[in-house]
Protein backbone atom coordinates (compact mmCIF):
# COMPACT_ATOMS: atom_id res chain seq x y z
CA UNK A 1 0.00 0.00 0.00
CA UNK A 2 1.35 3.40 -0.95
CA UNK A 3 1.82 5.69 2.03
CA UNK A 4 1.39 9.44 1.65
CA UNK A 5 3.63 11.20 4.18
CA UNK A 6 2.46 14.72 3.32
CA UNK A 7 0.27 15.00 6.38
CA UNK A 8 0.07 17.43 9.28
CA UNK A 9 -1.29 15.60 12.32
CA UNK A 10 -2.70 17.22 15.43
CA UNK A 11 -3.22 15.32 18.69
CA UNK A 12 -5.43 16.67 21.48
CA UNK A 13 -5.91 15.31 24.96
CA UNK A 14 -7.69 16.97 27.83
CA UNK A 15 -5.48 17.45 30.93
CA UNK A 16 -4.00 14.14 32.04
CA UNK A 17 -3.24 12.43 35.32
CA UNK A 18 0.08 10.62 35.88
CA UNK A 19 -1.26 7.20 34.91
CA UNK A 20 -2.03 8.42 31.37
CA UNK A 21 1.40 9.86 30.59
CA UNK A 22 3.07 6.67 29.32
CA UNK A 23 0.24 5.89 26.86
CA UNK A 24 0.46 9.48 25.63
CA UNK A 25 4.24 9.26 25.19
CA UNK A 26 3.83 6.17 23.00
CA UNK A 27 1.10 7.64 20.80
CA UNK A 28 3.03 10.88 20.34
CA UNK A 29 6.14 9.02 19.17
CA UNK A 30 4.09 7.07 16.64
CA UNK A 31 2.18 10.03 15.21
CA UNK A 32 5.26 12.24 15.09
CA UNK A 33 7.04 9.47 13.16
CA UNK A 34 4.35 9.11 10.48
CA UNK A 35 3.72 12.83 9.88
CA UNK A 36 5.68 15.61 8.24
CA UNK A 37 4.42 18.03 10.88
CA UNK A 38 3.00 17.28 14.31
CA UNK A 39 1.17 19.42 16.86
CA UNK A 40 0.28 18.37 20.41
CA UNK A 41 -2.35 19.89 22.69
CA UNK A 42 -2.36 18.49 26.21
CA UNK A 43 -2.36 19.57 29.83
CA UNK A 44 -1.39 18.96 33.43
CA UNK A 45 0.90 15.89 33.61
CA UNK A 46 0.82 15.58 29.82
CA UNK A 47 2.21 19.08 29.42
CA UNK A 48 4.87 18.52 32.08
CA UNK A 49 6.07 15.45 30.17
CA UNK A 50 6.79 17.62 27.11
CA UNK A 51 8.19 20.70 28.79
CA UNK A 52 11.13 21.85 26.68
CA UNK A 53 10.17 19.73 23.66
CA UNK A 54 11.75 21.00 20.40
CA UNK A 55 10.82 18.36 17.81
CA UNK A 56 7.23 19.60 17.47
CA UNK A 57 4.89 22.28 18.77
CA UNK A 58 3.25 21.72 22.17
CA UNK A 59 0.30 23.75 23.43
CA UNK A 60 -1.00 23.47 26.98
CA UNK A 61 -4.52 23.41 28.38
CA UNK A 62 -4.32 23.07 32.16
CA UNK A 63 -6.98 22.87 34.83
CA UNK A 64 -7.44 21.11 38.15
CA UNK A 65 -8.88 17.59 38.01
CA UNK A 66 -10.95 16.80 41.09
CA UNK A 67 -14.33 15.65 42.38
CA UNK A 68 -15.37 18.92 44.00
CA UNK A 69 -18.52 20.92 43.32
CA UNK A 70 -16.44 22.84 40.77
CA UNK A 71 -15.78 19.73 38.68
CA UNK A 72 -18.36 20.56 35.99
CA UNK A 73 -17.31 24.21 35.76
CA UNK A 74 -13.63 23.30 35.41
CA UNK A 75 -14.49 20.64 32.85
CA UNK A 76 -16.49 23.08 30.70
CA UNK A 77 -13.76 25.69 31.05
CA UNK A 78 -11.17 23.19 29.84
CA UNK A 79 -13.33 22.13 26.89
CA UNK A 80 -13.92 25.69 25.74
CA UNK A 81 -10.26 26.65 26.23
CA UNK A 82 -9.10 23.61 24.22
CA UNK A 83 -11.61 24.37 21.46
CA UNK A 84 -10.52 27.99 21.09
CA UNK A 85 -6.91 26.85 20.89
CA UNK A 86 -7.77 24.15 18.34
CA UNK A 87 -9.51 26.71 16.12
CA UNK A 88 -6.48 29.03 16.28
CA UNK A 89 -3.92 26.38 15.32
CA UNK A 90 -5.91 24.20 12.89
CA UNK A 91 -4.75 25.84 9.68
CA UNK A 92 -2.91 23.21 7.68
CA UNK A 93 -3.80 20.34 10.01
CA UNK A 94 -5.10 17.37 8.01
CA UNK A 95 -6.18 15.10 10.89
CA UNK A 96 -7.11 15.74 14.50
CA UNK A 97 -6.54 12.73 16.73
CA UNK A 98 -8.26 12.75 20.13
CA UNK A 99 -6.64 10.46 22.68
CA UNK A 100 -9.28 9.16 25.06
CA UNK A 101 -11.61 11.54 23.26
CA UNK A 102 -14.95 10.19 24.43
CA UNK A 103 -15.50 13.30 26.57
CA UNK A 104 -13.91 15.92 24.28
CA UNK A 105 -17.22 16.89 22.71
CA UNK A 106 -16.63 20.65 22.30
CA UNK A 107 -13.16 20.35 20.67
CA UNK A 108 -14.47 17.56 18.41
CA UNK A 109 -17.38 19.74 17.29
CA UNK A 110 -14.91 22.56 16.61
CA UNK A 111 -12.74 20.26 14.48
CA UNK A 112 -15.76 19.04 12.51
CA UNK A 113 -16.92 22.61 11.87
CA UNK A 114 -13.45 23.29 10.44
CA UNK A 115 -13.94 20.28 8.13
CA UNK A 116 -11.08 18.33 9.71
CA UNK A 117 -10.90 14.56 9.90
CA UNK A 118 -11.55 13.44 13.48
CA UNK A 119 -10.05 10.22 14.83
CA UNK A 120 -10.74 9.07 18.39
CA UNK A 121 -8.09 6.78 19.90
CA UNK A 122 -9.81 4.91 22.72
CA UNK A 123 -7.56 4.05 25.66
CA UNK A 124 -10.49 2.61 27.60
CA UNK A 125 -14.24 2.84 27.91
CA UNK A 126 -15.24 6.06 29.67
CA UNK A 127 -18.69 4.62 30.33
CA UNK A 128 -17.47 1.37 31.90
CA UNK A 129 -14.82 3.12 33.97
CA UNK A 130 -17.35 5.64 35.26
CA UNK A 131 -19.92 2.96 36.09
CA UNK A 132 -17.42 1.01 38.20
CA UNK A 133 -16.31 4.17 40.02
CA UNK A 134 -19.98 5.09 40.60
CA UNK A 135 -19.49 8.49 38.98
CA UNK A 136 -22.42 10.82 39.70
CA UNK A 137 -22.20 12.08 36.13
CA UNK A 138 -22.53 8.66 34.47
CA UNK A 139 -25.57 9.61 32.38
CA UNK A 140 -23.83 12.76 31.19
CA UNK A 141 -20.73 10.74 30.29
CA UNK A 142 -22.90 8.31 28.30
CA UNK A 143 -24.35 11.21 26.32
CA UNK A 144 -20.92 12.78 25.73
CA UNK A 145 -19.40 9.48 24.64
CA UNK A 146 -22.24 8.74 22.21
CA UNK A 147 -21.98 12.21 20.68
CA UNK A 148 -18.19 12.05 20.28
CA UNK A 149 -18.17 8.57 18.77
CA UNK A 150 -20.97 9.50 16.36
CA UNK A 151 -19.06 12.58 15.16
CA UNK A 152 -15.74 10.74 14.69
CA UNK A 153 -14.63 9.75 11.20
CA UNK A 154 -12.67 6.81 12.60
CA UNK A 155 -12.35 5.13 16.00
CA UNK A 156 -9.11 3.33 16.84
CA UNK A 157 -9.25 0.47 19.35
CA UNK A 158 -6.72 -2.17 20.35
CA UNK A 159 -8.61 -5.36 19.53
CA UNK A 160 -11.83 -6.65 17.91
CA UNK A 161 -12.62 -8.13 21.34
CA UNK A 162 -13.34 -4.61 22.55
CA UNK A 163 -16.24 -3.99 20.15
CA UNK A 164 -18.80 -6.01 22.15
CA UNK A 165 -17.10 -5.38 25.50
CA UNK A 166 -17.23 -1.60 25.10
CA UNK A 167 -20.65 -1.66 23.37
CA UNK A 168 -19.32 -0.32 20.06
CA UNK A 169 -21.38 -2.45 17.65
CA UNK A 170 -23.18 0.55 16.17
CA UNK A 171 -19.80 2.10 15.26
CA UNK A 172 -18.28 -1.04 13.72
CA UNK A 173 -18.20 0.51 10.23
CA UNK A 174 -15.76 3.21 11.37
CA UNK A 175 -13.55 1.14 13.70
CA UNK A 176 -9.87 0.56 12.94
CA UNK A 177 -7.76 -1.94 14.88
CA UNK A 178 -4.31 -0.73 15.98
CA UNK A 179 -2.46 -0.52 19.28
CA UNK A 180 0.10 2.10 20.30
CA UNK A 181 2.13 -0.18 22.56
CA UNK A 182 5.86 -0.67 22.12
CA UNK A 183 8.63 -1.33 24.60
CA UNK A 184 12.24 -0.36 25.11
CA UNK A 185 13.67 -3.84 25.52
CA UNK A 186 16.95 -2.52 26.87
CA UNK A 187 15.03 -1.03 29.80
CA UNK A 188 12.36 -3.68 30.23
CA UNK A 189 14.42 -6.84 30.34
CA UNK A 190 15.25 -9.67 32.70
CA UNK A 191 17.85 -8.62 35.26
CA UNK A 192 16.94 -11.21 37.90
CA UNK A 193 15.89 -14.69 36.72
CA UNK A 194 12.61 -15.77 38.25
CA UNK A 195 14.37 -18.68 39.97
CA UNK A 196 16.46 -16.15 41.94
CA UNK A 197 13.56 -13.97 43.07
CA UNK A 198 12.12 -13.89 46.58
CA UNK A 199 8.55 -15.16 47.09
CA UNK A 200 6.79 -11.92 46.13
CA UNK A 201 3.67 -11.30 44.05
CA UNK A 202 2.01 -8.00 43.28
CA UNK A 203 -0.31 -5.59 41.59
CA UNK A 204 0.90 -2.35 39.99
CA UNK A 205 -1.59 0.13 38.59
CA UNK A 206 -4.41 2.48 39.37
CA UNK A 207 -6.13 1.75 42.69
CA UNK A 208 -9.70 2.11 41.48
CA UNK A 209 -12.83 0.00 41.33
CA UNK A 210 -12.67 -1.09 37.69
CA UNK A 211 -9.21 -2.58 38.28
CA UNK A 212 -10.55 -5.11 40.82
CA UNK A 213 -7.77 -4.28 43.27
CA UNK A 214 -10.20 -4.36 46.21
CA UNK A 215 -10.88 -8.05 45.46
CA UNK A 216 -7.15 -8.81 45.29
CA UNK A 217 -6.74 -7.32 48.77
CA UNK A 218 -9.61 -9.47 50.06
CA UNK A 219 -8.00 -12.58 48.54
CA UNK A 220 -4.75 -12.16 50.47
CA UNK A 221 -5.74 -13.94 53.74
CA UNK A 222 -6.55 -17.15 51.84
CA UNK A 223 -3.35 -16.86 49.79
CA UNK A 224 -1.23 -16.33 52.90
CA UNK A 225 -2.71 -19.42 54.58
CA UNK A 226 -1.45 -21.54 51.70
CA UNK A 227 1.84 -19.67 51.13
CA UNK A 228 3.19 -18.62 54.52
CA UNK A 229 6.49 -17.43 53.02
CA UNK A 230 4.81 -15.07 50.54
CA UNK A 231 4.88 -11.26 50.54
CA UNK A 232 2.83 -8.87 48.40
CA UNK A 233 3.45 -5.55 46.66
CA UNK A 234 0.53 -3.24 45.84
CA UNK A 235 1.93 -0.29 43.91
CA UNK A 236 -0.04 2.67 42.63
CA UNK A 237 -2.34 5.48 43.56
CA UNK A 238 -6.06 6.13 43.32
CA UNK A 239 -9.32 6.59 45.16
CA UNK A 240 -9.16 3.16 46.86
CA UNK A 241 -5.69 3.68 48.33
CA UNK A 242 -6.88 4.59 51.83
CA UNK A 243 -9.60 1.93 52.02
CA UNK A 244 -7.13 -0.78 50.97
CA UNK A 245 -4.66 0.37 53.63
CA UNK A 246 -7.42 0.23 56.26
CA UNK A 247 -8.49 -3.24 55.09
CA UNK A 248 -4.94 -4.56 55.38
CA UNK A 249 -4.65 -3.14 58.90
CA UNK A 250 -7.95 -4.72 59.96
CA UNK A 251 -6.79 -8.10 58.64
CA UNK A 252 -3.38 -7.62 60.31
CA UNK A 253 -1.58 -8.09 57.00
CA UNK A 254 0.56 -4.96 56.93
CA UNK A 255 3.75 -6.83 57.83
CA UNK A 256 3.47 -8.86 54.63
CA UNK A 257 2.11 -6.25 52.22
CA UNK A 258 4.14 -3.31 50.90
CA UNK A 259 2.27 -0.18 49.72
CA UNK A 260 4.96 2.01 48.12
CA UNK A 261 2.45 4.35 46.46
CA UNK A 262 3.02 5.65 42.96
CA UNK A 263 5.86 3.86 41.13
CA UNK A 264 7.61 5.93 38.49
CA UNK A 265 8.09 4.48 35.03
CA UNK A 266 11.86 4.58 35.52
CA UNK A 267 11.55 2.37 38.61
CA UNK A 268 9.14 -0.17 37.10
CA UNK A 269 11.79 -2.60 35.75
CA UNK A 270 13.36 -2.86 39.22
CA UNK A 271 10.02 -3.72 40.82
CA UNK A 272 8.92 -6.08 38.05
CA UNK A 273 12.19 -8.01 38.33
CA UNK A 274 11.35 -8.75 41.97
CA UNK A 275 7.95 -10.36 41.31
CA UNK A 276 7.13 -14.02 40.84
CA UNK A 277 3.67 -13.10 39.54
CA UNK A 278 1.82 -9.93 38.53
CA UNK A 279 -1.92 -10.07 39.22
CA UNK A 280 -4.36 -8.00 37.12
CA UNK A 281 -7.92 -8.68 38.36
CA UNK A 282 -9.61 -6.02 36.20
CA UNK A 283 -13.27 -5.75 35.29
CA UNK A 284 -12.37 -3.83 32.14
CA UNK A 285 -9.14 -3.09 30.26
CA UNK A 286 -7.82 -1.94 26.93
CA UNK A 287 -4.33 -3.35 26.49
CA UNK A 288 -2.48 -2.72 29.78
CA UNK A 289 1.10 -1.49 29.44
CA UNK A 290 2.03 -3.02 32.78
CA UNK A 291 1.19 -6.50 31.48
CA UNK A 292 3.57 -6.13 28.52
CA UNK A 293 6.29 -4.55 30.67
CA UNK A 294 6.05 -7.38 33.19
CA UNK A 295 6.27 -10.04 30.49
CA UNK A 296 9.33 -8.32 28.99
CA UNK A 297 10.95 -8.53 32.44
CA UNK A 298 10.27 -12.27 32.60
CA UNK A 299 7.41 -11.90 35.09
CA UNK A 300 4.37 -14.11 34.41
CA UNK A 301 0.97 -12.42 34.51
CA UNK A 302 -2.31 -13.69 35.96
CA UNK A 303 -5.23 -11.68 34.55
CA UNK A 304 -8.92 -11.68 33.84
CA UNK A 305 -9.60 -12.32 30.10
CA UNK A 306 -10.95 -8.84 29.35
CA UNK A 307 -10.18 -6.24 26.69
CA UNK A 308 -7.24 -7.06 24.44
CA UNK A 309 -5.54 -9.24 27.08
CA UNK A 310 -6.56 -12.51 25.31
CA UNK A 311 -4.62 -11.29 22.24
CA UNK A 312 -1.45 -11.56 24.33
CA UNK A 313 -2.00 -14.18 27.03
CA UNK A 314 -2.62 -17.79 26.07
CA UNK A 315 -3.61 -19.54 29.27
CA UNK A 316 -0.86 -21.84 30.47
CA UNK A 317 1.40 -20.84 27.56
CA UNK A 318 2.31 -17.14 27.80
CA UNK A 319 0.52 -16.38 31.07
CA UNK A 320 -2.49 -17.31 33.19
CA UNK A 321 -6.20 -16.51 33.16
CA UNK A 322 -8.71 -16.50 36.00
CA UNK A 323 -12.42 -16.89 35.21
CA UNK A 324 -13.47 -13.90 37.30
CA UNK A 325 -12.08 -11.50 39.88
CA UNK A 326 -13.86 -12.72 42.99
CA UNK A 327 -11.50 -13.01 45.99
CA UNK A 328 -12.00 -16.79 45.98
CA UNK A 329 -11.12 -17.11 42.29
CA UNK A 330 -8.10 -14.83 42.64
CA UNK A 331 -6.75 -16.80 45.60
CA UNK A 332 -7.24 -20.16 43.89
CA UNK A 333 -5.52 -19.04 40.68
CA UNK A 334 -2.63 -17.27 42.40
CA UNK A 335 -1.82 -20.45 44.32
CA UNK A 336 -2.21 -22.57 41.20
CA UNK A 337 0.06 -20.30 39.15
CA UNK A 338 2.77 -20.18 41.82
CA UNK A 339 2.68 -23.98 42.08
CA UNK A 340 2.88 -24.49 38.31
CA UNK A 341 5.89 -26.63 37.35
CA UNK A 342 6.00 -24.67 34.06
CA UNK A 343 6.22 -21.21 35.61
CA UNK A 344 9.69 -20.43 34.26
CA UNK A 345 8.85 -21.71 30.76
CA UNK A 346 5.64 -19.65 30.71
CA UNK A 347 7.57 -16.56 31.77
CA UNK A 348 10.09 -17.12 28.98
CA UNK A 349 7.37 -17.71 26.37
CA UNK A 350 5.66 -14.49 27.42
CA UNK A 351 8.92 -12.58 27.16
CA UNK A 352 9.56 -13.88 23.64
CA UNK A 353 6.01 -13.01 22.56
CA UNK A 354 6.22 -9.34 23.54
CA UNK A 355 9.73 -8.97 22.10
CA UNK A 356 8.41 -10.21 18.76
CA UNK A 357 5.13 -8.29 18.62
CA UNK A 358 5.68 -4.98 20.41
CA UNK A 359 8.61 -3.31 18.68
CA UNK A 360 8.46 0.34 17.65
CA UNK A 361 8.98 -0.54 13.99
CA UNK A 362 6.05 -2.94 13.77
CA UNK A 363 3.71 -0.49 15.50
CA UNK A 364 4.70 2.39 13.21
CA UNK A 365 4.05 0.30 10.10
CA UNK A 366 0.54 -0.50 11.29
CA UNK A 367 -0.20 3.17 11.99
CA UNK A 368 0.96 4.11 8.50
CA UNK A 369 -1.73 1.75 7.25
CA UNK A 370 -4.25 3.36 9.60
CA UNK A 371 -3.51 6.77 8.11
CA UNK A 372 -4.14 5.38 4.63
CA UNK A 373 -7.46 3.89 5.77
CA UNK A 374 -8.57 7.30 7.01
Amino acid sequence: MRYNTKKHIGLLTLPLARASVTPLLHLVEILNNISTRFTLVTGNEGHLAYKGEHRFIVHSVNYKIDNSVWKVARYLYGQVKASILLIKISRGVDFWFFFGGQRSVVPIIAAKLLNKKVIIVMAGSAIRDSSFSQDNFLEVIKMLSSTCLSLADKIVIYSPNLIPEWDLESYRHKIVIAHRHFLDFETFTVTTPISNRSPLIGYIGRLSGEKGIQHFAKALPAIFIDRQDLHVLIGGDGELKDSIAVSLQEEELTARVDLPGWISHDDLPKYLNQLHLLVLPSYTEGLPNIMLEAMACGTPVLATPVGAIPDVIINGKTGFFMDNNSPECIAENVIQALNSPDLEQIAEAGRRFVEKNFTFGSVVERWKEVLEEI
